[in-house]
């Protein structure tokens, strides 16, 4: 055999080993891929089923079909147990109503004064918003809110305000614009656009009294949180940092959102949070039984009614 033949031969084999090499090694990245992608399908559906919580309503919820990507809404209810050392329970010290519109690729926030007068379904009463959660929970809520803006809510999602400190941090800080600086909690906030951590985001949300605006100012700062939050966790691409923003869901969320709907609602409904824009309700304050009480016009109250409807296509 020639020298030629031999050096051919020589290089045929070491190809062969080299293949060989790189297909071992792209078979060892695939099997790799695929073992944390079901990890990551399992640790998923292990948090969200802990998340999972149905509720009884007094009706049947309206439905929605996802696949076909049509608007919906969800309550959101923030719960102010355990955060900065609170131990009190049983009142809704947040409560927002979120339209998601992946047509117009638009979601909407919407605040509701936790005082707001109005007549709490199920109870026979007229008092504050946010006691229907003191009275009846997640249920009596929802029943409450459907009636005072005559829309259907889809889903509820409620977070204890503490879990709003580990959900920051678990997506990196959020960006907010504070509209003037104040100090808090021996943190100070100055006037301006900052990055917050989660410590210092729910004392930023937490702030009441020093605010002009009051509660109104507060609640405008919680969704200027929750749209940091939500805009940071759509950024999140790839597998880095899920784990830890899963045990903060599943540590202080509870839903009636079902896993085989969140697999539908991440893979259509993203383009829905293109566009986030913030609305408040805003009432006009009065006194009762020397209790202090908000009071949606009729001209208001139709202004928030309409734009949530037209969110919904309603």
């Amino acid at each position: 055999m020639g020298k030629k033949r031999k050096r051919f031969i020589r290089r045929t084999q070491r190809l062969k080993r080299i293949l060989l090499t790189l297909t071992g090694v792209l078979l060892l990245i695939v099997v790799m891929i695929t073992a944390i992608g079901a990890k990551v399908f399992y640790d998923v559906k292990k948090t969200t089923d802990a998340a999972y919580e149905p509720i009884q309503r007094d009706h049947i919820a309206a439905s929605v079909d996802l696949n076909q990507q049509e608007p919906l809404s969800v309550l959101l209810l923030g719960v102010d147990t355990g955060a900065l050392g609170r131990t009190e329970e049983g009142r809704s010290d947040t409560i927002i109503v979120a339209t998601i519109n992946p047509q117009t690729k638009k979601t909407l926030f919407v605040s509701l004064p936790r005082d707001t007068y109005t007549e709490i379904v199920g109870h026979d009463s007229m008092d504050k918003i946010n006691h229907a959660y003191a009275f009846g929970g997640t249920a009596m809520t929802i029943a409450t809110v459907e009636k005072l803006l005559d829309i259907p809510i889809n889903y509820y999602m409620t977070i204890n305000m503490e879990g709003i400190e580990s959900l920051v941090d678990a997506v990196g800080g959020v960006e907010v614009a504070n509209p003037f600086g104040f100090s808090y909690e021996e943190t100070d906030f100055p006037i301006g656009t900052q990055h917050l951590d989660g410590s210092n985001a729910l004392k930023y949300v937490r702030m009441r009294y020093d605010d002009p605006e009051g509660d109104y100012g507060r609640q405008a700062r919680q969704r200027q949180v929750l749209t940091g939050i939500t805009k940071k966790a759509l950024s999140v691409n790839g597998l880095a940092g899920y784990q830890e923003i899963l045990t903060s869901v599943g540590d202080n969320i509870k839903t009636d959102v079902q896993f085989k709907e969140i697999e539908v609602l991440v893979k259509k409904y993203r383009s829905a949070f293109e566009t986030i824009e913030s609305d408040q309700a805003q009432g006009e304050g009065f006194m009762e039984d020397e209790i202090s009480y908000q009071r949606l016009s009729l001209e208001e109250l139709v202004r928030v009614q309409t734009r949530l409807k037209e969110q919904l296509q309603k």
